[in-house]
């Protein structure tokens, strides 16, 4: 599927021979500069570690370069089928391109439409998993021969998910290093977080922490992976280490704190530090 682009400032415009048209978005103005003198260079907050630093600061410059898509979820592309388009999208995403729901995008009846920013391109009919994949290839410029592989090892992860769902974790296990072995364009960061948190219900400490640590050298934003890491190094009683880990989800995201599943986490946390660091007569 090839991308046309012809802005037209200020408006869109319909590309002949295409389900695609061009919307352009004006940029932002520059902020302003102002000069400061003797400015300190930001600290880490303390517990952070350096291998989380350095994630950190690789996370923070590809976030400069991170595309979006947006799927419109409006009541007419809703009815086409868009809420699926945008599960599929999602799950095929890279991790340099983000994906969200949007309003409409114009062209109503015509959907479920997609949009590609900063480019401002918009696809029209995105209705099956294979337009929906297709799209996301393009938006990650990777070739249209890694689709079906894509879509393919999409589907084993789910499978896999269902498998985990029923205790089946060796099943599972199985399935996702299959998928992995796909080598999809996109959402392979996913696949090692689910396989990690497979081989961490089965006590398998170290594949799980390996498995945690690559989603993070694919995705270094990616919180889950940091939860996932955290919640390996509580099984294997490395608690210091495990409290690295959530401080650095905190810093990715501070709105977690208010998750009940981050809140338990924590308690079980202070809980074990609590207890490592009592004197040995109060253990009695």
């Amino acid at each position: 599927m090839m991308m046309m682009a012809v802005v037209l400032e200020g408006t869109h415009s319909f590309l002949p021979n295409s389900n695609q048209y061009i919307l352009w978005f004006p940029p932002s103005p520059p902020p302003p500069t102002t000069t400061t003198t003797n400015q300190k260079p930001l600290s880490t907050p303390p517990g952070i570690s350096k291998r989380h630093r350095t994630r950190l600061t690789k996370a923070a410059a590809a976030a400069a370069e991170t595309q979006e898509v947006r799927v419109c979820t409006n009541r007419t592309c809703r009815k086409q089928g868009s809420f699926q388009t945008l599960e599929v999208v999602t799950d095929l995403a890279p991790p340099d391109i983000t994906v969200k729901s949007s309003g409409c995008l114009g062209r109503c009846g015509s959907g479920p439409n997609v949009a590609l920013l900063p480019q401002g391109i918009i696809v029209n009919h995105c209705g099956t998993a294979a337009k929906a994949a297709q799209f996301m290839a393009t938006a990650a410029n990777v070739s249209d021969g890694n689709i079906s592989k894509s879509l393919e090892a999409l589907a084993l992860r789910k499978t896999a998910q269902a498998e985990s769902d029923l205790a089946n974790f060796s099943k599972a296990d199985e399935l996702l290093s299959l998928a992995i072995d796909l080598q999809p364009f996109g959402g392979i960061h996913i696949m090692y977080k689910y396989r990690s948190l497979a081989r961490l219900a089965m006590r398998n400490y170290s594949g799980a922490l390996e498995d945690a640590r690559e989603a993070l050298r694919l995705a270094p934003r990616y919180l889950e992976a940091y939860m996932c890491e955290g919640d390996v190094f509580m099984a294997m009683e490395e608690y210091d280490a495990a409290e690295k880990s959530y401080l650095t989800c905190l810093q990715i995201d501070p709105s977690i704190r208010r998750s009940k599943s981050f809140k338990t986490r924590v308690e079980k946390l202070n809980k074990k530090l609590t207890a490592a660091n009592m004197p040995l007569n109060q253990h009695e």
